[in-house]
């Protein structure tokens, strides 16, 4: 056999579906664990700077971005390995055993282990869903500011008006209702919006709210190649026809 066709029947075993979603869930969970981190060190930095001059006013929110980052870091952990699994169990699912190997052959622990991961990642796409829709959060605390902080750029003309256009940390349950100042109000927010701290914070929020889109997309792309791969694996294996994807 020459070496073109030996590349050939190689290649022929890669589970591309699963080295696509393996490619994408690093890259989504690398934007999301790292854009991630930073926002909320620059999220501590301006409720302190711009909405609370009492340590105690924002202690618990402290406390509280701490506790995320270590959640952060465990996650990060978590995929990676959980991804590398998935890419081995993809390509113990495709056909390059029995083009190696021979005459392909399936266990029942092969195929308890198929539909195990099957289920985890169906479970950890569900769960991930909602922090999928956890992550818009900030992204929309920082919407909201940036178009009160347009509105008032537009009325510049118009002091008074200015005054009454605020936003107020208290109302999105990051600061409690006695932290004072609580609440930017006109121009005072409009130069918060200025700043680089602002721009850079919301930046790394839509960030990882991509990162964490791209990761569900990546368990989802799991979910399906794995499904279809069990059912080949399952139903017809005994012919000795191997999952390709």
């Amino acid at each position: 056999m020459g070496c073109y066709d030996c590349c050939m029947r190689c290649l022929g075993g890669v589970p591309y579906c699963s080295l696509v979603a393996t490619l994408l869930c690093f890259s989504g969970i690398a934007l999301f664990c790292g854009c991630g981190h930073q926002a909320l060190t620059e999220t501590e930095r301006l409720i302190e700077t711009y909405f609370a001059r009492n340590l105690q006013d924002y202690i618990t929110l402290a406390y509280i971005i701490q506790y995320f980052q270590y959640v952060i870091y465990g996650l990060a952990s978590f995929f990676f390995l959980y991804c590398i699994a998935l890419l081995a169990e993809g390509f113990y699912t495709t056909s390059a055993a029995k083009q190696t190997f021979g005459e392909f052959r399936s266990t029942m622990c092969g195929r308890c282990l198929s539909s195990s991961f099957i289920v985890m990642t169906y479970v950890l796409a569900v769960l991930w869903l909602l922090m999928f829709a956890f992550s818009a959060l900030p992204v929309y605390f920082f919407y909201n500011m940036d178009a009160t902080c347009r509105t008032i750029d537009i009325l510049t003309e118009t002091p008074a008006s200015i005054n009454q256009l605020c936003v107020d940390a208290r109302q999105y349950g990051l600061l409690p209702w006695n932290a004072v100042p609580g609440k930017a109000c006109g121009m005072t927010l409009s130069n918060v919006c200025k700043t680089r701290e602002y721009r850079m914070t919301y930046n790394l929020y839509i960030a990882a709210f991509a990162g964490a889109g791209i990761t569900l997309l990546a368990l989802l792309t799991y979910t399906v190649s794995s499904t279809y791969n069990f059912a080949v694996l399952r139903y017809l294996g005994r012919k000795g026809i191997g999952a390709r994807c």
